[in-house]
Order: C-alpha cells, then sequence, then structure tokens
C-alpha cells in the first residue's frame, strides 16, 4: 500500500480500497483493476470476520492479489486488537489498519506505535484514525466528532503512520443524502504533514466531494457498502436457484462498482 499510495500522490489521484468476504467480490474487484490497468487495494475490515474467517478469507485474498496482472495491495481494514493484526501480517497483509478513534489522544498514539513496530517488522504499512465518524463499520450511529488538525498533524509526526483517515462529515454505511464534508480539515492537515489522507465513508458521496478530497491530499478512498449492495442486488436478480449464474452475477456487479470508483479516483 505503500508504494500505491507514494504513485497516487505523484499523480494527484487517489487509490480505491474496496472490501470483499467473498471469493465473487474479490474477482470482481482484481477484474476491475486489469480492465483498467490501475491498481487498487483489496481489503476486509475486521468486524466481518465473524462470518468469513481470516485464515480462510486471508489465504484467498493473498492468491487473488498475487494472481493479479496489476499491483494490488492486500489491507486489514479497521483493526482493533493486536491478535487480528498479527494475523493478517503473519498471511501476509501488506498493510494493516489500527482503529484507535476510540480512544483518548494519548492511547491512541502509544498502541498505534506498537503496531507500526510490529508492521515493521514485515516491511507492512499502517493506516491510523483520529476522530469520529457519524456511523461505525457495524452501522451504530454515534456521535461524530472532526478531525481536529493539530491533533492529526502531532499524530502523524508522533507515530510515523503510513496513511491517516481523518473525520469530516463522513460515515459508513449509506447516508440519508449527500453528504457535507469539511474540507477545511483535510487543507490544514496536509499543510502540517504530508502523510497520505484517507476517506472512509466513501459510498455515496458525490463525484464532486470526491475530487475535492483528492485534491487536499486523500489518496486512499474506502468503498464497503456500495460492495454489498451491489451483490446483494445480483444475487436477487437472478432467477430460479442457479447458484453459478449468482455467482457470475455477483462478480459482475463488483466489477462494474469497482470500475465506476476507479474512473472517479483516477487511473494510473
Amino acid at each position: 500500500m505503500r508504494d500505491l499510495l507514494r504513485q497516487a500522490d505523484a499523480q494527484k489521484r487517489a487509490v480505491g480500497a474496496f472490501n470483499v468476504s467473498t471469493i465473487e467480490m474479490m474477482c470482481g474487484v482484481v477484474h476491475a483493476a486489469e480492465e483498467l490497468q490501475t491498481p487498487v487495494i483489496l481489503q476486509v475490515a475486521q468486524i466481518r470476520l465473524a462470518t468469513t474467517p481470516l485464515p480462510l478469507l486471508g489465504r484467498a485474498m493473498y492468491e487473488a492479489a498475487s494472481r493479479a496482472g496489476v499491483p494490488v495491495a492486500l489491507h486489514l481494514d479497521h483493526g482493533t486488537t493486536f491478535a487480528c493484526i498479527q494475523q493478517a501480517l503473519d498471511l501476509g497483509f501488506t498493510s494493516v489498519m489500527f482503529d484507535g478513534s476510540a480512544l483518548e489522544m494519548e492511547e491512541n498514539i502509544a498502541k498505534t506505535r506498537q503496531v507500526v513496530q510490529m508492521a515493521g517488522r514485515y516491511g507492512a504499512a499502517v493506516e491510523a484514525e483520529i476522530g469520529s465518524l457519524g456511523r461505525t463499520e457495524s452501522g451504530e450511529e454515534v456521535a461524530a466528532a472532526y478531525t481536529n488538525p493539530e491533533d492529526a498533524i502531532a499524530f502523524a509526526h508522533e507515530t510515523g503512520v503510513d496513511a491517516l483517515a481523518v473525520a469530516i462529515g463522513n460515515a459508513h454505511g449509506v447516508y440519508a443524502g449527500t453528504p457535507t464534508f469539511h474540507f477545511e480539515v483535510l487543507d490544514a492537515v496536509r499543510a502540517g504533514c504530508d502523510t497520505p489522507l484517507v476517506l472512509h465513508g466513501g459510498t455515496g458521496s458525490s463525484e464532486a466531494n470526491f475530487r475535492r478530497c483528492i485534491e487536499s491530499g486523500v489518496r486512499k478512498i474506502n468503498i464497503a457498502t456500495a460492495i454489498f449492495q451491489a451483490t446483494a442486488r445480483a444475487v436477487h436478480g437472478v432467477q430460479g436457484e442457479d447458484w453459478f449464474a449468482m455467482s457470475r452475477a455477483v462478480t459482475d456487479a463488483v466489477t462494474d462498482v469497482v470500475k465506476e470508483h476507479i474512473n472517479i479516483f483516477g487511473r494510473a
């Protein structure tokens, strides 16, 4: 991921980071990346591992990335425990996220430093988060807390993370309307450090919002809900009980979603 973010920064675009939980979804992401000849990040959130264990899914993700015709980074999204992060690193994930956004600043810094040390032994990159999104990865509504730029700059310098997710009015899941992003937060953080910024909760945002975020230093944009919604629609759209038709429909639907977002974020 570290290399992909550097390339994206040089080309003033963002890398699409797409969440998956099945082989069909993985194939859809990789097909889109190969067709558009643009690197992507293949990722899974820790909270999703209750239904698809990481030792199974992670190995499949590793094979999908290894066989791809373009660079594909493997990323653990929203890792909250050292055990899960360690497992992802052992499986060959090239980057991990430690989500300490619910912690006090000092504890978030201390634990993120530990993860940076863990990942360093594997040459893997680390993403962290500061601030609070209006909705958690599980869909729970919480009070949003926009990232304080001064805190973000200090956090980046003290932890040495490779990417930093910030809260600017974004939220996981489905927005009730087009969200209002506080781009001044991005601009202020970007002015104080050169750490690539990450936008979570990308599904449902406008193309204009995406492009403005990229102008302000966002180099990784997460897309999860759109993937899962497309998968559900594809399954419901197949008549009868032909599982293989459903499988093909899911892969095709995910490919379309990923291509749409790559074209917005910028092709390599």
